[in-house]
């Protein structure tokens, strides 16, 4: 199999932008995130899967919550992982993690048992740039590809830093804060776009407060992919019955994947 960083940036080969849905693993169960991975995987490019922890600092209120009830229900990373293993049929997957859950474990080993299980790249929003040497030779060695993060305060120099290190995307905060609020396609989004493109080589997503198909098609005519989260949380946790579920959440990719833009 290839490496988690070609797997990602062959998600990318498509004329049109891509559709990235977030979902919390293990919320409202294991089996439900395997369904919901399943059923949006003919209309995404990637999917990122939330590893719940206990103080997510990019999280907003959705997702912590979400989270929250993963770990109340006994979820564990490895619960995670070995539901990710069952995805491999599907499009490349991506987790997002924090720093202290690395070092608790052991970046080897996590990293290790992460690409056993079919993980592709991972996301760590609290691990600086120019920290974490040992996470991610960790990755490079287990063939999973650090995902960077850049915000719109981000500088020109920075940006290139990120640009330099990104081995299969970027993933452009497009407000600061959490995830969660509702992002605005106004001048100060495009310029922030701008500047990433013309520091950086590698596909860009841009995430946080992406809800509605319309705002789903302003971003992606200016991204190469566009990540929903919160809506999708939210999705999962309307009804309990499996079948509608899976029927909501589907349709919510449908419709998002159908309203982004060739580029």
């Amino acid at each position: 199999m290839a490496d988690g960083a070609e797997r990602l940036r062959g998600a990318f080969s498509s004329e049109r932008a891509v559709l990235v849905p977030y979902l919390m693993g293990g919320y409202p169960d294991l089996d439900a995130t395997r369904e919901a991975a399943r059923a949006v995987a003919d209309h995404a490019a990637v999917i990122e899967i939330g590893i719940p922890f206990s103080d997510p600092l990019a999280d907003g209120p959705t997702i912590q919550t979400a989270g929250q009830h993963a770990l109340d229900a006994g979820i564990r990373p490895d619960d995670i992982l070995e539901m990710i293993s069952d995805l491999r049929d599907g499009p490349p997957i991506v987790v997002m993690t924090y720093i202290n859950l690395l070092l608790h474990r052991g970046a080897r080993a996590f990293m290790e048992r992460a690409a056993a299980c079919g993980v592709a790249g991972m996301i760590v929003p609290d691990m600086p740039l120019d920290e974490g040497a040992d996470v991610r030779e960790a990755a490079r060695r287990a063939g999973v590809a650090i995902v960077p993060l850049a915000a719109p305060t981000t500088s020109e120099a920075r940006l290139a830093a990120i640009g330099a290190q990104a081995e299969a995307f970027v993933y452009l905060v497009s407000v600061a804060g959490v995830t969660g609020g509702d992002v605005a396609v106004d001048e100060h989004l495009r310029a922030f776009i701008a500047r990433a493109r013309a520091a950086i080589d590698a596909p860009i997503v841009v995430g946080f407060g992406i809800r509605t198909p319309e705002q789903a098609a302003a971003v992606g005519e200016l991204a190469d992919g566009v990540v929903v989260g919160s809506q999708f949380v939210r999705t999962m946790g309307e009804t309990t019955d499996p079948a509608a579920r899976v029927a909501a959440v589907t349709e919510s990719a449908r419709a998002l994947a159908s309203a982004l833009p060739t580029r």
